[in-house]
Parts: structure tokens; sequence; C-alpha cells
């Protein structure tokens, strides 16, 4: 399998090369064009240059003054063109290569070509010139003089070899230049892409170190990473984090319900052994299996706490469907009186402050009854006798405050973050209260949240308060 590193390195040398091509490729069509034009150009002009000079000195359609041969001769060294001057029959009678006479003198041309470069007055080819040259050429052919009075033609060319030597010159360059840009090129994105795919190898490393249960493995930021790469790390080190809280509350979780679980199931086991074995006389009996169904009902409260959580968590959320329109003052007075009996018992001091008209809400008002019981389930459990109970709501901006408190023990600031947390205990050991699970406030907090309220807790000076909000409607 390729690294991110190979493709793009491939994908990005096949295109600098694809460019390079073209780039050589278009670049040396259009020298070869403009040297082309340029040499015709210039061949062009001598050629007209040669066939006035060879008019002004033809004497009887014979050109044979000494002058003009030097002047032919200048103007062929001058240009380095070769010049070949041929009479109206198309035989040579003069050439440049010497002026006292060449090895080209008496040969004839095509008569059909003859005929084309004077009735077209002029004419412009690429190509071998039969009997005259064995090199392919540039050749410009004009006629000496014009209609009636043409007495021959000047064939001006030059090798195309001299072409071909610059544009092998310009390729060489071209080819250095391009060989230096893909090396250096090479060079610049190695260098980029290992700097850029160093931190995506450190991320592998930190998820591969994660999922061999490295919980503590985290991708280390540095300063010279990408802002794209920054924030995948971010949101890498985010997650990892959120997987170790998550993994720490499930570690957590499953030790707490083994522990919970353990003595009530160690009771049950017991009792029922000694009474099947006869251990347990019949007259006691009775006594211990009633115990047995005690902590059978605590289990089986256990097991409903743990169904109401997990159905609060799934819904992320009370649906509106299925909230109600209530009074929360009647709420609280209803459950308030459920404990009637057990605040008798402890001679408790209830202190109700509640608004004189009707506060409603729009809530589940099953879930709210649940919130109310449990915060005045624990205010009256760890109130002491005689001590005072408190119960009130008040009215502020769009919310309804709840407020429940107890007087007793003050629960010591390290502990007031952890009262909601799931199976918390003030007492460790687990030996009070053996009634409760340390799910109560849990199940308040998760009620409370999915309303999309708050709830809070102070506890100062032997008196302990807590406050869950709920939407005011009028």
């Amino acid at each position: 399998m390729k690294s991110s590193f190979s493709r793009n390195f491939s994908t990005a040398a096949a295109i600098l090369l694809v460019a390079l091509v073209i780039l050589g490729a278009s670049f040396q069509l259009q020298v070869k064009q403009y040297l082309t034009g340029s040499t015709v150009s210039d061949l062009r002009q001598d050629a007209e240059v040669i066939a006035n000079l060879a008019s002004s000195y033809s004497i009887d359609g014979r050109l044979s003054s000494r002058d003009f041969l030097l002047n032919l001769d200048v103007i062929s060294q001058v240009s380095g063109a070769d010049a070949v001057i041929c009479d109206n029959q198309g035989y040579v009678v003069l050439c440049s290569d010497a002026r006292s006479g060449c090895c080209h003198q008496g040969m004839q041309l095509n008569s059909e070509y003859l005929q084309k470069v004077i009735s077209s007055g002029g004419d412009t080819a690429t190509g071998i010139i039969r009997g005259l040259y064995d090199d392919p050429r540039y050749i410009v052919s004009v006629p000496i003089g014009s209609g009636s009075d043409v007495s021959g033609i000047v064939i001006v060319s030059v090798s195309t070899v001299v072409t071909g030597q610059i544009l092998n010159r310009i390729s060489n360059i071209f080819l250095t230049a391009a060989i230096f840009v893909v090396v250096v090129s090479v060079l610049a994105v190695t260098a980029f892409a290992r700097r850029e795919s160093r931190p995506l190898k450190d991320m592998a490393k930190a998820a591969t170190a994660f999922g061999h249960g490295n919980l503590e493995a985290r991708v280390k930021l540095e300063d010279d990473y990408s802002e794209e790469v920054e924030e995948l790390a971010l949101a890498f080190n985010n997650m990892a984090s959120s997987l170790q809280k998550s993994e720490y509350q499930r570690q957590e979780f499953v030790a707490n319900v083994s522990h919970e679980l353990k003595t009530p199931m160690t009771t049950i086991s017991g009792y029922i052994d000694g009474i099947l074995d006869g251990t347990i006389p019949k007259e006691r009996q009775e006594h211990y299996l009633r115990i047995v169904s005690d902590e059978t009902k605590r289990l089986s409260r256990l097991v409903r706490s743990m169904l109401d959580i997990s159905q609060l968590q799934k819904e992320e959320g009370i649906p509106e469907e299925k909230k109600m329109h209530f009074d929360l003052e009647e709420c609280a007075g209803q459950v308030l009186i459920t404990f009637e009996k057990k605040i008798n018992d402890k001679h408790l001091n209830v202190q109700v402050d509640m608004p004189e008209h009707p506060v409603y809400t729009m809530a589940n008002p099953d879930y709210i009854t649940q919130v109310i019981y449990n915060l005045l389930d624990n205010a009256v459990k760890f109130c002491p006798e005689g001590g005072n109970l408190g119960l009130k709501i008040r009215e502020g901006g769009s919310k309804a405050y709840v407020s429940i408190s107890n007087d007793g023990d003050t629960i010591p600031p390290e502990e007031l973050p952890l009262v909601f947390d799931r199976f918390h205990k003030l007492d460790k050991s687990r030996s009070q209260n053996r009634d409760g699970w340390g799910l109560g406030l849990y199940i308040v907090k998760t009620i409370v949240c999915s309303h999309g309220e708050n709830i809070s807790v102070s506890s100062k000076d032997g008196k302990t308060e807590f406050t869950f909000t709920m939407p005011l409607v009028n």
C-alpha cells in the first residue's frame, strides 16, 4: 500500500514532467517558427537585392561584369547564404561559390519550377535543390526583371543545419534547466511532504498506542504545524481525552456496581444456604427471609434506577410531547406530604416558603416529582433529630427556583463537586445508609439536565441546600 507521501510525490512528479514536456515542445516549436520566418525573410531580402543588382549589370541578357561578381561574393559572405543565378532557360550562369566559375555552371533547373518562379514573381520552399545541393535548405527564388523583360531567376538558399544547431543548443539549455528544476522540486517536495506527514505519523503512533491501552497517549503540538494539521491534532487529543474519561467512568461504574451487588448477593446467598442446610433454626427462618426480601427489593430498586438513567441518557433530552403544564407548588406539596411519617418520627421542623399564587412550569411531572422526592428523601435522611427541613420555591426572571435544605453535617468543600456523581457516597465504607446506592443525586442531575436546566448544591455552617431550576410559564 502506498503512503500518502509516495502518492503525493508521484502525482506532483507526473504533473511537473507533463508541464515541462508541454512547455519544452511549445517553446521549441515557437523558436523554430521564429527562426524559419526570420531566415526566409532575410533570404528574400538578399534575393531581391541580388536580382536588382543583376538587372543593373545585365547587358543584352548576359552578366559578365567583374564588379557584379565581386558584389555577389560579398553579399553571399555577409549573409552566409548561397546564391545561384540562372538565365531564362534555367541554365546556371553564375554561382556565389566562386567568382571565376563553379561546378554548378551549365546545369539546368526543372522547367516547371522556372516557370512557377517567373509567373508568380517568386517562390519560397524548404527542401533539396536537385543537381545543386544535397542537403535540405531554405530556398527563396525571385525573377530578374519583370514582365516580358525577365532575363532569369536568382535562387538564394541556406542549409537548415544552422537552424537545427540553434534548436539543439536551445534544447540542451532547456533540458539542463529542466533537470535542475526537477531535482530542486524533488528535494523541495520531499522535504515538504516529510514535514507535513510527520504529524500524521505522530497521530498514527498515538492512535496505535491508545488502541493498545495507553489512554495517556496524545499528539504533541508543534509551532510549525499547519492550521489544518493543528486542528486535526487538537480534535484527536480531545477525542482521546473524551474516550479516556468514558473508559475511566466505565471502569468506575463496573467497580461500583460490582461492589454494590456483592454485599446483598452475599447476604442473600448466605441466608438461603443457612436455611437450606438447617444452620438457621426454623424459628429464626422468617426473620432471615425478611432480610432476604429486603435485600431483593434493594437490588430491584438499583436495577430500576439504572434503567431510568439509561432511558434518560438515551433520549438526550425530554421530548416536548412528554412535557406538561403543571403547578410546581402543588407537585412539591404532594411529595412533602408523603414524608409526613418520617418527618414526625424525627420531630423535624418544616419550613415552607412558596408564593401565594401557583407557579406553573412546562416539564415532565413524573420526572420532576422524582427529583423533589429524591432531594426530600436525602434531606430527611441526613437531618438530625429535631432539625430544620426547608422547602422553598421562588420566581426569578424566566425561571422557577426550587430549593430543598436541611440541617446536619456540612459537606466538605472537596466533596461538593462529586455529590452528583454516580455511586458517590460521603461514607466510603458504605457501612452507613444501606438503603441508598449513591444513585439518587445522579438521577436528579440527569433529569434536571435532560430538561435543559441546572442544579447546584451549597453546604456551610451546618446547612446543606440543593437548588434546581425549571422554566417559568405564565
